[in-house]
């Protein structure tokens, strides 16, 4: 006989500044994700807007504020570009492996790299390996590192250029964060082309949508999640298809630069 299932208690963050929009403040409420429907309640929760940090589920919840807007592609419904084939062709070659969600000090390495060429300063760059692990690890859900790396030689693993902490939902996948070597210049894009390798595997596996969290507007850094077709984001009455002229603009005014996810779970409580 199955225990009860016990409706999740909901909290609330202290006010503290936003890391997307400068002077403003963010709030979050969320509930602990444990027990044996932790999956279940992290699949519900996410189509309604929450993201996962280890064992927590949450989302923004600003007195003030409604700039952040959950989004996903529709994998199955996506047809890369020109560009975007472009990408994928020039990536063709790396090695991409689904891996069990345990840290290694090859990927910590990488994203220290990562975060010192495109966050210095940021408050993940305070993180310690022991930190890292625990990112990676503490999931109570379906979760693996998703690696990327270049061809090997005499039967040797490659070198790691990519890496991404992902979790499979119900209906799709949910991308909680990436990152990769800023310094390969034959493999500009490759951010992007994480994301759209996400979309493609989504939609392999009968898999709906790819999850990108949180779309902010007027945040240079959140643009690049407006480059996939066709894209969904939440609103009042439920997921709606993005309006095409709407994302276009966004389109034009996204940062040059390609970023992965970022880890919205910095703030509030989950700031050191």
């Amino acid at each position: 006989m199955t225990a009860p299932f016990r409706f999740p208690r909901f909290f609330v963050t202290n006010p503290s500044p936003c890391p997307y929009l400068p002077g403003r403040s963010e709030r979050k409420v969320f509930t602990e994700l444990n027990g044996d429907n932790a999956s279940e309640l992290n699949d519900a929760l996410g189509r309604i807007g929450f993201r996962r940090s280890q064992n927590v589920a949450y989302r923004p919840s600003c007195a003030d504020c409604s700039a952040c807007v959950s989004v996903r592609v529709v994998a199955d419904e996506f047809e890369p570009n020109a560009s975007q084939r472009k990408l994928i062709r020039r990536n063709s070659d790396l090695i991409v492996t689904a891996c069990k969600p345990w840290s290694t000090e090859e990927q910590f390495e990488l994203l220290q790299r990562y975060l010192r060429a495109r966050h210095p300063g940021g408050g993940m760059t305070e993180m310690d390996e022991m930190d890292f692990a625990d990112m990676v690890e503490q999931t109570p859900v379906e979760s693996h590192v998703v690696e990327y790396r270049e061809p090997g030689e005499n039967g040797r693993p490659g070198k790691l250029v990519g890496a991404c902490l992902t979790d499979r939902q119900g209906d799709g996948l949910s991308m909680i964060y990436s990152f990769f070597d800023t310094e390969l210049e034959h493999r500009k894009g490759l951010g992007n082309y994480i994301i759209m390798d996400h979309i493609l595997r989504s939609a392999k596996a009968g898999l709906s949508y790819v999850y990108l969290g949180y779309w902010v507007e007027g945040s240079q850094r959140m643009q690049y999640k407006v480059r996939y077709h066709p894209l969904e984001m939440l609103s009042r009455s439920g997921w709606v298809r993005f309006d095409p002229q709407a994302q276009a603009q966004a389109i034009r005014s996204a940062v040059s630069r390609d970023e992965p996810p970022l880890p919205f779970e910095l703030g509030g409580i989950f700031r050191k």
